[in-house]
């Protein structure tokens, strides 16, 4: 039997585990995908152990462990480099481990998916973290004309600015407050909305009917933003969407991919 699973804390509202072990069970492979709760300080010890388990051939991570990982890898991708962010890692022939990040893309799918073409938008992006940063670099790659990225930390918001803006000068980049005003798409990149009790990334109030409102929150796949949003007359994209688009990337990167 072949092991995978997916790092993060907290791990309850991820859909990776159904997602895989439906695909395994469906083409009849021998293989195991385990939701595993590991704390933030305990991400150097836990991979040392799981990465010394001879039959776990991949690992997904999710917040908070995207950016942290990146020191404890063997190889990193193309895309990883660009984003200090790995989402996927795999186990090479020669036991190295290799991560790619495939969130950004996974994002485009889901919101071209649903109709949405990015390119020549002015985007809003609440969340600076590893899924946001991967966010932001592709939106920048896909030709948006503007990114405002908003976050807790004001620090990590200019810094991810400045870092789009060098690799993206044709696409101006700031650091603001979060608001959803002037925007043609707002996208939470932040956890907020996997617990009930969690309080909306933004003032919803400022949305603009017609304003594209995309959320990385997977579970529920209508979360109180998108719900409120909805409510105000706006296209929503959801987490499950970008989460199917992004799956099936990863799917490829760890030798996955169905046989055509």
């Amino acid at each position: 039997m072949r092991l995978f699973g997916i790092l993060g804390d907290p791990i309850d509202a991820v859909r990776s585990p159904d997602f895989y072990n439906a695909e395994f069970a469906r083409r009849g492979l021998d293989a195991v995908f385990l939701p595993l709760l590991v704390r933030a300080e305990d991400l150097a010890m836990a991979w040392r152990g799981l990465t010394h388990v001879a039959n776990f051939d991949g690992l997904v991570l999710t917040m908070p462990h995207k950016r942290a990982v990146v020191p404890l890898l063997d190889e990193i991708g193309p895309t990883a480099r660009l984003t200090d962010a790995v989402n996927t890692a795999r186990r090479l022939p020669d036991g190295r481990w290799e991560g790619e990040m495939f969130d950004g893309e996974g994002f485009l799918g889901g919101l071209r998916a649903a109709g949405h073409d990015p390119a020549g938008r002015t985007v809003l992006l609440v969340g600076a973290g590893g899924a946001g940063r991967a966010i932001a670099f592709a939106l920048a790659g896909a030709g948006v004309l503007a990114l405002d990225i908003a976050d807790a930390d004001g620090g990590s918001a200019s810094s991810l600015a400045n870092a789009i803006g060098g690799a993206f000068p044709d696409c101006t980049t700031r650091a603001v407050d979060p608001d959803p005003g002037p925007h043609s798409v707002v996208v939470n990149a932040t956890p907020m909305g996997m617990r009930a009790n969690d309080p909306l990334p933004f003032d919803t109030a400022r949305l603009a009917a017609g304003t594209v409102v995309a959320d990385v929150v997977p579970n529920p796949e209508v979360t109180p933003l998108l719900a409120a949003a909805r409510d105000r007359g706006c296209p929503i994209v959801t987490g499950q969407q970008m989460f199917e688009a992004q799956a099936a990337l990863a799917m490829g990167f760890l030798g996955l991919a169905e046989p055509r």
